[in-house]
């Protein structure tokens, strides 16, 4: 058995093993070639010969059907498919693949074949330390060349296009054929390499999750195998040996978890990627946009800070529409270059020859390295760096470098503070006033440049000071700044000349605050920014920081390298969205962070699934969360009481004041019409809350924040649910009508124009448990906070006995098998043809818009956009579910829940990435794992592959990272921490091996690690 950290290597052959792709790419040429010129003569257009870019682009690593099907394809040239048996002179898919396979073997015949010697002593090196070697091609050609060249006996497993073939595998980039070599080998994935030169080969083996994807460029192809997930790329194998990669597994894999990369510069990716590239410290996010870009159709600076809102009034046709907005805060990126009297310097007008970004998660640090060719033929090494102070939460950093790499001459460094901008990073609100900032001052003072404006409504200060140095080849560069400014911006200017591979270079340190938090924001911006350290001072400061939270949060998987890396993904998004700082702050976690403007940053729902990160590892912070609600919590009385209700309502989005931000009406931009908007019927927002406060309590045993807040936010929301519940005769129980669940496709009954549902079971359940669980809180409190609350909002013990009858008769609808209705009326809609929709649109998770558009509504269908009844049990334990249907008088069969899972999962859409998290804890907890890990993958994705088709763009959804985590601990890890005593059940799922992490536990702190054993490691830390 081998000593080192990896069990084997699955070899490429062409290309990587044997000199046959010059081989392969002339038998292709010819074929092509000789194809098109005949197609030419036939049909009268031009001929375009084959070229070595659409060998790498549409054919090189692909089986040879594919190949061809590729290529025909990119030349728009439909013909038929055919069959394998087809022969060369027809003109069919297989036709051409079979003709270009004669050419190969005609040369193979005649020439041998040629090997790459350090490959060949790389492999003769692996058999001696007994580490498995296969060799996975899509050739079919594979068994022969291999003889050719000798080398059978090197080699174990032969996964090639006939054993594809045979077995049914699909091509690259799907992963199957480096997949099954390792199972051939008897090694795991995680622990094997893939070595490939074509970039659809090396998207196999991200695609496997292989331990290492170790890229070959021997067609300058470097570039395209890093863009589709080369570890490592190397010219050839001699750059690398065993050690080598020893070394990648021991210590390269697990700094590659630890940060997010990109290799090219990708115009439609790059809204989702400046979200995902975000720096942020709870106080502040500012997204990953280029330092040289402004706004534009395919860049998006933004910079938001917690709890700065604004509203605008827009008249469109006829009515005044009112939204409050998450204000895009002025820009502090700017920096751009130009050379000699030339332009400054586009990025989406130059030529970038070579980029790569790299966000570390470990440090918060956001690096960019870039080559770039501008019109004249200059070419200009760019990097800079920029991350938000985890240590002191005002300070942003930034250093912006050029090396000039064909030329010498005199260079413009130009800086900016921009806060003439708009909120206009969401297409469908752009009809809407967007202009929230009123310039106030902007200046400078030597190195330092400052700007203050204000929201022009909620008239909240904003205040931005940077200090710029400028240095040549590592020294202080003397000379006085130039300063000019606009309305709302003011620009920095510094030249230098230099030569071919001197190093210019920006520090910008820059200090942000808001009245919100100091009296005088422009002073203490001011203040900051002169007596700050330098970059690398303030950046060793702020990592330390880093160090601690990551000591806490941090989740170790082993086994499955995308898993890990996304998770931690995930753990550092959060600390962007919410920290250790918001202990000061009176804000709450958006819906979709500090990295974008959708949903307006209004705060949802969504800290249901949020607020259990922070309760197990930062309690101080959750309750800085809790108490944005708590100082709401008038407001929510006020709603109540609009609507004709008691107690408190909160509302379904809320933002600045807590009032409610959803609109009520809606433009159809279709008729030009204005039709009701019935989002705001999502009562259950206030469950979400009531649900926290308990779940808050119940983790972390802080008694003093529920006898001081938490049991006045349940109590009064308690009241809210008695005043909604109405007594049937004909039923002879409790009915809650008017309302909206979890779903969101139903907001009323087909045929009426009256918004809201009766009896949804998800919001009757949730009213039962709270007013269960407000009896029992009571008891946990002192005397003297029950005398507060009978004084402060006039609670008497009375109205327990009534809430304890209420809960006990509530309605729910449930048929003869046991499935519970979702609401009443539910069981009597139409059902769907999903198949054919499917075919029809492919992607069908907002079938609500898909039914729209074909004038009909979700409103007639089974149909739902998420889980809805089925959420219970994302909240509460089975035992306490069954328990509260029971006290209500309802029993159902052992075996409900995998019945109503089965049911309501076929008739969901998943439109909600949300959707996914719910459901994989559910298929788990019936015993369906393939099923749990199937949704659970893709929601760990969702926001990294954009899953939604653009809308991470416009800000990471928050509910979901900190849902996936979660699911991670809880429903994978087996962490229990619903019971009185932490419990440990662990269920992971077949590719995570082991699993570790820290959390905290009603004041303990505790160390977790579990593996496919039935019981976990718990110890006190």
């Amino acid at each position: 058995m081998s000593s080192y950290a990896f069990d084997a290597v699955i070899f490429d052959l062409d290309g990587v093993i044997t000199k046959t792709a010059t081989v392969h790419s002339h038998a292709w040429k010819k074929m092509f070639d000789d194809y098109l010129r005949d197609r030419a003569v036939k049909t009268g257009e031009p001929f375009r010969e084959f070229t070595q870019e659409d060998y790498l682009a549409f054919v090189d690593g692909k089986p040879r059907y594919d190949g061809v099907k590729s290529f025909l394809e990119s030349r728009n040239i439909n013909i038929s498919f055919g069959t394998p048996e087809d022969t060369a002179d027809m003109e069919t898919v297989c036709g051409l693949g079979n003709k270009k396979n004669e050419a190969f073997n005609e040369v193979l015949r005649n020439e041998g074949v040629e090997t790459y010697p350090s490959t060949v002593s790389l492999m003769e090196e692996l058999k001696k330390q007994d580490i498995h070697v296969g060799v996975a091609s899509s050739s079919k050609n594979c068994e022969a060349v291999l003889k050719a060249a000798k080398l059978e006996h090197l080699v174990e497993t032969r996964v090639d296009g006939v054993v594809s073939a045979a077995l049914k595998l699909n091509g690259k980039p799907a992963p199957d054929i480096f997949l099954t070599a390792a199972k051939n080998l008897g090694v795991k994935a995680h622990r094997a390499v893939v070595v490939e030169d074509a970039a659809s080969g090396v998207a196999a083996g991200k695609n496997g999750n292989f331990g290492l994807v170790l890229g070959v460029a021997r067609e300058d192809n470097a570039m395209a195998l890093r863009k589709n997930g080369a570890d490592i790329v190397v010219t050839d194998m001699e750059e690398t040996s065993i050690n080598k990669m020893d070394d990648w597994f021991k210590a390269g894999m697990e700094t590659d978890s630890r940060k997010l990369e990109y290799f090219d510069y990708d115009p439609q990716k790059e809204r989702s990627r400046e979200a995902l590239l975000t720096i942020g410290n709870g106080y502040f996010g500012t997204r990953g946009a280029m330092e040289e870009a402004d706004a534009n159709v395919v860049n998006y600076p933004g910079t938001y800070i917690a709890g700065v809102y604004n509203r605008l009034s827009t008249r469109i046709v006829g009515k005044d529409i009112e939204n409050e907005d998450f204000v895009n805060c002025p820009n502090w990126l700017p920096v751009r270059f130009k050379i000699e009297d030339g332009p400054w310097i586009d990025l989406n007008k130059v030529e970038i020859l070579k980029i790569q970004r790299t966000l570390n998660f470990k440090t918060g640090l956001l690096t960019r390295k870039m080559t770039i060719k501008d019109e004249e033929g200059n070419i200009s090494r760019v990097e800079s760096e920029r991350f938000a102070s985890m240590d002191n939460p005002h300070i942003a950093a930034l250093r912006y470098r050029v090396i000039p790499q064909n030329y010498s001459g005199n260079i413009t460094f130009m800086s900016a503070l921009n806060g003439a901008i708009e909120n206009e990073g969401v297409e469908r609100y752009k009809s809407l006033q967007s202009k929230h900032l009123q310039p106030m001052e902007q200046g400078s003072d030597g190195e330092i440049a400052y700007l203050k404006v204000k929201t022009v409504q909620s008239d909240i200060e904003i205040s931005e000071s940077a200090r710029l140095r400028l240095t040549k080849n590592g020294k202080f560069i003397d000379d006085d700044l130039a300063h000019s400014t606009e309305l709302g911006m003011v620009f920095s200017f510094g030249d230098q000349h230099i030569e071919q591979g001197d190093v210019f270079q920006m520090e910008k340190i820059v200090a942000v605050f808001t009245t919100r938090e100091e009296r005088n924001s422009l002073i203490s911006s001011l203040s900051v920014a002169k007596t700050a350290g330098t970059f690398d001072d303030l950046l060793k400061a702020s990592a330390a920081r880093y160090q601690k939270i990551w000591d806490e949060i941090d989740i170790r998987i082993e086994g499955n390298r995308l898993s890990q890396k996304l998770l931690r993904m995930h753990l550092y998004h959060l600390m962007v969205s919410a920290s250790p700082h918001n202990e000061k702050l009176d804000a709450s976690v958006t819906a979709r962070g500090l990295h974008g403007e959708a949903y307006r940053g209004h705060i949802f729902w969504d800290e249901l699934f949020i607020l259990p990160f922070y309760d197990i590892h930062f309690p101080k912070t959750a309750r800085s969360l809790l108490l944005y609600r708590y100082q709401r919590l008038d407001k929510a009385r006020e709603y109540a009481r609009q609507h004709g209700y008691k107690g408190a309502m909160f509302p379904w989005q809320s933002g600045s004041d807590g009032s409610e931000e959803t609109q009520t009406i809606h433009l159809n931009p279709v008729s030009g019409e204005w039709g009701a908007d019935y989002s705001s019927l999502q009562r259950h927002v206030s469950l979400a809350v009531a649900y926290n406060v308990w779940q808050y309590f119940h983790i972390t045993n802080d008694k003093e924040f529920l006898e001081q807040y938490g049991l006045e936010i349940i109590l009064e929301v308690c009241r809210f649910w008695e005043s909604k519940a109405e007594w049937d005769e004909k039923t002879g129980r409790y009915s809650i009508a008017g309302v909206m669940g979890p779903d969101e496709f139903h907001e009323k009954y087909p045929g009426t124009e009256k918004g809201g549902l009766k009896d949804n079971a998800y919001t009757n359940i949730m009213v039962a448990w709270l007013f269960k669980t407000a009896g029992k809180l009571l008891d946990e409190i002192s005397t003297e906070a029950n005398d507060r609350l009978a004084k402060s909002i006039a609670f008497k013990e009375e109205e327990l006995s009534r809430w304890d009858e209420i809960r006990k008769k509530l309605r729910l609808v449930i048929s003869a098998e046991g499935i519970i209705a979702q609401y009443d009326g539910y069981f009597e809609l139409k059902e769907l043809d999903w198949e054919t929709y499917r075919k029809k649109y492919g992607n069908v998770y907002r079938m609500d818009r898909l039914l729209k558009a074909e004038g009909k509504s979700a409103d007639e269908y089974k149909v739902a956009k998420q889980a809805d009844m089925l959420m219970t049990f994302y909240n509460l334990e089975k035992a306490e579910v069954d328990t509260l249907l029971s006290d209500m008088g309802y029993h159902l069969p052992e075996d409900y829940l995998q019945k109503n899972l089965k049911y309501y999962l076929a008739r969901t859409s998943h439109g909600s990435t949300l959707s996914r998290v719910v459901h994989a804890q559910l298929a788990q907890m019936t015993g369906d794992k393939a099923l749990s890990w199937k949704l659970y993958s893709d929601a760990l994705s969702s926001d990294y592959n954009d899953i939604q088709g653009g809308t991470t763009g416009e800000g990471i959804h928050a509910g979901v990272m900190a849902g996936t985590i979660m699911i991670a601990l809880n429903t994978y890890g087996g962490i229990n921490l619903k019971k009185e005593q932490l419990e440990i059940h662990p269920a992971l799922p077949e590719n995570w091996e082991k699993l570790s992490c820290r959390l905290q536990f009603k004041g303990k702190r505790y160390a977790v690690k579990v593996d496919h054993s039935p019981s976990g490691r718990l110890n006190y830390v």
